[in-house]
């Protein structure tokens, strides 16, 4: 296994670990044409970890792009 598996599989977990301690901003009755607030702000701790998934996400998919260059 190469440097970029680990990676990808370190990512991935990461990536679905920070997914799911999200808070959600509106009910699944608000994503489907319910009341809900359609403007949303994140503050603190809510917009970092936010910002650390956008950042994990792109590693991950950089990972895999890597790996499937370095395999050719």
């Amino acid at each position: 296994m190469s440097i970029y598996n680990y990676v990808t599989i370190g990512s991935s977990l990461l990536l679905t670990l920070l997914i799911l301690i999200q808070t959600r901003g509106a009910s699944l009755g608000a994503g489907l044409g319910g009341a809900g607030e359609v403007n949303t702000t994140r503050r603190g701790t809510d917009k970092t970890i936010f910002q650390i998934t956008i950042v994990t996400a792109l590693v991950f998919a950089i990972s895999l792009i890597l790996s499937v260059i370095v395999k050719k």
